[in-house]
């Protein structure tokens, strides 16, 4: 057991007070987005020494055995506090054997790891769970079909309207997609033309009134940009503080606003089709893109007691609970390694004569041969560990 420290990503997207205020920490003022609680390399963890992904490098059997059995000897997850002001990209995360592929392409060309045009930084997938501590606002997986025209023709905007014809069609969903992403010089008189004509019903409390202020908040942060055509063939969907929802690799997704806890497998891939100044591969987000329809579930924890529950999700490279006012309660996961954050109050782990505080805003990584570890304290906090 031993404490560590995350790393601020400072994407203009993020809110200035939403991470201060979780951690308990001063707002600065600047845009503080996401705080990386891992062992990516792109930004590991710090330890009192060195930093984790160096750690567990030499410690491999922290980890946990089956887990690097499955995955390798590096941590399988990343584990995130987000906060967006603003709509962040439209945008899908790569299969294994997508990221595999992807990956060894674009070395054989050349492509730098840190170049901007670079779609795949790692050889790993990427599916992430959201877990809200605000009211969190995102689009995730596409909409039916014939709900979503219903929607174009209440607008009344006729060329709009036309362009989603084909979603009648058995692939209409992908080739409206890609005929409104491949828009060009025509797409800002276009989306100014569906962007006035929702502003009108932008204040409604219905399926057609989220439709229309979507349009409205995302013309805002990308004005007359393509993409916001694109982002209303998904869902809307609005999390309560304490659900979540999961996206697999393949699920087409933009997070608009709020604060909340993210999980994923430990890899920077991601693909854009939109909503942002970085780079966009149209081409190669539809190759990942899982066009099917399907509104995303609301997930809630399960009860595991003790003050302990469990957001269960499909992803073997990742498992999260939330720990509330244990007394005496045995640390999930063992047998794996895993990284508690505080969120509210003081943690106390102990294990045997060891024991550590974990304050507010504070963290710990716990490794996999630790086994019985206790947890304490009236707070609140997150658990992430693989899923296997």
């Amino acid at each position: 057991m031993q404490p560590i420290t995350g790393v601020i990503q400072d994407y203009p997207w993020g809110s200035t007070d939403g991470i201060p205020g979780v951690l308990g920490r001063e707002v600065t003022g600047r845009p503080q987005a996401e705080y990386w609680l891992g062992a990516h390399t792109k930004a590991p963890a710090t330890l009192a020494e060195g930093d984790l992904a160096g750690f567990l490098a030499e410690h491999p059997a922290e980890i946990g055995s089956v887990s690097v059995e499955r995955f390798g000897d590096r941590l399988p997850f990343l584990l995130k506090v987000l906060s967006a002001k603003q709509a962040l990209s439209l945008q899908a995360h790569p299969s294994r054997a997508q990221a595999i592929e992807g990956y060894a392409r674009e070395n054989d060309a050349g492509v730098a790891l840190d170049a901007p045009n670079r779609n795949y930084r790692d050889d790993w997938p990427k599916p992430e769970a959201m877990v809200a501590l605000t009211e969190f606002h995102g689009l995730c997986g596409f909409r039916e079909p014939a709900e979503t025209r219903a929607l174009f023709a209440k607008l009344g905007v006729d060329e709009a309207d036309q362009l989603m014809e084909p979603l009648t069609d058995p692939d209409g969903i992908a080739r409206v997609f890609l005929e409104v992403l491949g828009l060009a010089d025509q797409e800002g008189e276009l989306v100014a033309s569906v962007v006035t004509a929702a502003s009108a019903y932008a204040t409604e409390e219905s399926d057609f009134g989220r439709f229309c202020r979507t349009a409205v908040e995302l013309n805002a942060d990308y004005p007359n940009d393509a993409g916001i055509l694109a982002a209303l063939l998904l869902n809307r969907i609005t999390l309560a503080p304490g659900e979540a929802f999961f996206m697999p690799a393949g699920n087409l997704h933009a997070y608009l606003r709020g604060t909340g806890i993210e999980i994923m497998s430990n890899s920077d891939n991601v693909l854009r089709g939109g909503l942002t100044g970085k780079h966009i591969d149209i081409d190669e987000l539809a190759q990942v893109v899982d066009f099917s329809p399907g509104f995303p579930g609301v997930v809630t924890p399960v009860d595991e007691g003790n003050g302990v529950r469990r957001y269960p999700t499909e992803a073997p490279e990742f498992a999260l609970w939330e720990v509330q006012d244990c007394a005496d309660a045995a640390l999930p996961a063992t047998g794996r390694g895993r990284i508690l954050l505080v969120v509210d109050g003081t943690a106390t782990l102990r294990r045997g004569s060891d024991v550590l505080e974990v304050p507010r805003g504070g963290a710990a990584f716990i490794g996999a041969t630790e086994d019985d570890v206790r947890l304490d304290g009236p707070t609140r906090g997150f658990l992430a560990a693989s899923g296997i």
